[in-house]
């Protein structure tokens, strides 16, 4: 009697489209509002640090001297108060997830003006 039940679930499967997509062919739009990843528009910048120090994760570097802002994704935790506290608002939230990476590089290379 289980092979004929088993026999009658997967004629029944096999009669219909697969309920999942195929990721890396058919990939599905970002949602509004989904928290991505941290982009910066750099000659906006006026470094003032308002960002690093709100950073829970201290994942954010500036150097007003040097004319430096660095992120390690890495430590990012997506929350995006870095986002909300920029007095000029030259931080903003892709909705496209960041790459994955197999290996820890550091942080990433230091953005000059």
């Amino acid at each position: 009697m289980p092979i004929a039940k088993m026999t009658s679930s997967v004629l029944k499967i096999l009669g219909k489209k697969p309920s999942t997509r195929a990721y890396p062919f058919y990939k599905r739009p970002a949602f509004k509002d989904a928290r991505g990843k941290i982009v910066i528009d750099i000659p906006l910048c006026i470094y003032c640090g308002i960002c690093m120090r709100r950073c829970p994760a201290n994942a954010i570097f500036t150097n007003i001297k040097e004319k430096v802002w660095t992120i390690d994704h890495f430590r990012c935790v997506n929350c995006k108060l870095c986002v909300d506290v920029c007095p000029k608002k030259c931080l903003s939230m892709e909705s496209d997830q960041a790459l994955p990476s197999t290996t820890r590089l550091g942080p990433e290379p230091s953005l000059k003006k």
